[in-house]
């Protein structure tokens, strides 16, 4: 029973030790982005997944909400974790997160799509590893 046990405790201990428990949270905010970009919803929603899929993310499902009157939120559920952009066309400007769980991923190609989509003319971006 005890070289069961032990057989356990090691199996188990290698696979906690496999799963790679950290994450990275991208959050940027695009503002004086150009006119047009943000406006169309379908291409920016378009360009949005296929952002998140360069950074290396499997996308699962993508959820997008346009509000009356114009703007959008996109909420991507990852299996990392998740990705969202909330647009504020009227204030040509918005919000995107990416948080990814593990180290398969990285943020850069996502904000260099977004930026060359968008042509923001003021961002702030902000990473944060979470662990």
């Amino acid at each position: 029973m005890k070289a069961f046990l032990l057989s356990v405790a090691v199996l188990f201990s290698g696979f906690i030790q496999a799963y790679d428990f950290h994450g990275t949270h991208f959050m940027a905010s695009y503002k004086e982005c150009q006119a047009g970009g943000l406006s169309n919803v379908k291409d920016c929603v378009d360009l949005f997944v296929q952002a998140v899929e360069a950074s290396g993310a499997t996308v699962l499902k993508v959820y997008t909400h346009e509000f009356e009157g114009g703007g959008f939120t996109t909420v991507i559920l990852l299996s990392e974790s998740h990705a969202s952009i909330h647009t504020y066309p009227e204030h040509a400007a918005c919000f995107v997160d990416l948080f990814t769980c593990g180290s398969h991923t990285s943020f850069e190609p996502f904000h260099t799509m977004l930026i060359n989509f968008l042509v923001p003319g003021e961002v702030s971006r902000e990473v944060s590893i979470r662990n």
